[in-house]
């Protein structure tokens, strides 16, 4: 084979090693924190593991990992590059402490449901978590998260209370307060999963992001959408209420990913709601 004739093939040759993914070109953006959820990107077609649980990842390369409120032991991330070549990290989430208030004397009827509403609260969980089975490789999340209304901050995740000394479920969202009939708009594009009326959270939307990360919002005073409705991000979706179980007017934002709650004030502009303190 003559020089000329080397010529293409080592064009070639060139041009696969330039264009092969490398280590380098993997990629983590966020808060390994309790409650916490970082981002990430590998090249196409890479797998990503967590724990040894394979992660769900876009065409594009992009997938999600969570933190617990509880979470307090590293845990092992690994990209495995379409090459067979590993990218791996220990992540060990930063604890935090939160808010924990005990209050007793409290009347039974206070602390316990009343037998006669048990099974629409089941019914209710039931809704919930059909509503959260739904995962697809959608990435609405990709550009952020912005605030769903402005207001001032009367509830933060992870607080929990203690009451007549039998520990309830921790405050899972980020409390909004505003008058009754605030509009709420869509912190990031989706497609309406759910909405309901339901014992505990009163009117409510279930909104997926895709890969599994849903937003909820409680206690509204309407319902602006459908189930199976797309809607961008900024899009009205309901108003503020105090319905359920609320002691006034505000919403209460919440976000998991899968099974894991994730704390919504990790993931806004602090600057851009000039009525909250960042934490």
């Amino acid at each position: 084979m003559g020089r000329r004739d080397r010529q293409p093939v080592l064009f070639l040759l060139l041009l696969t090693l330039v264009q092969a993914p490398t280590l380098a070109s993997v990629s983590l953006d966020g808060q390994a924190v309790q409650g916490g959820l970082l981002t990430g990107q590998a090249p196409p077609d890479s797998e990503v593991t967590f724990d040894g649980k394979s992660l769900m990842v876009s065409g594009d390369g992009h997938f999600l990992v969570a933190f617990g409120r509880d979470e307090a032991e590293a845990r092992k991330l690994v990209v495995t590059l379409p090459g067979g070549e590993r990218w791996q990290r220990e992540l060990r989430p930063r604890e935090r402490e939160f808010d924990i208030q005990r209050i007793d004397g409290l009347p039974d009827e206070q602390v316990t449901p009343p037998q006669e509403v048990l099974e629409r609260i089941r019914n209710d969980a039931s809704l919930a978590r059909r509503a959260r089975e739904r995962s697809d490789k959608r990435t609405e999340w990709i550009d952020g998260f912005n605030w769903p209304l402005i207001g001032r901050i009367t509830g933060v995740y992870g607080s929990q209370r203690i009451l007549n000394g039998n520990p309830r479920a921790p405050h899972w969202g980020i409390d909004i307060a505003a008058p009754t009939g605030t509009p709420v708009k869509a912190p990031a594009g989706g497609i309406v999963t759910l909405t309901h009326d339901m014992y505990f959270s009163g009117l409510t939307i279930f909104l997926d992001h895709g890969h599994g990360l849903i937003s909820s919002f409680l206690h509204l005073s309407e319902i602006s959408v459908e189930e199976g409705q797309r809607i961008e991000q900024g899009e009205l979706i309901g108003k503020v209420g105090a319905t359920g179980r609320a002691t006034g007017p505000h919403l209460d934002w919440r976000i998991s990913l899968g099974d894991t709650r994730i704390d919504p004030a990790l993931l806004l502009d602090w600057d851009a709601n000039p009525h909250a303190d960042a934490p």
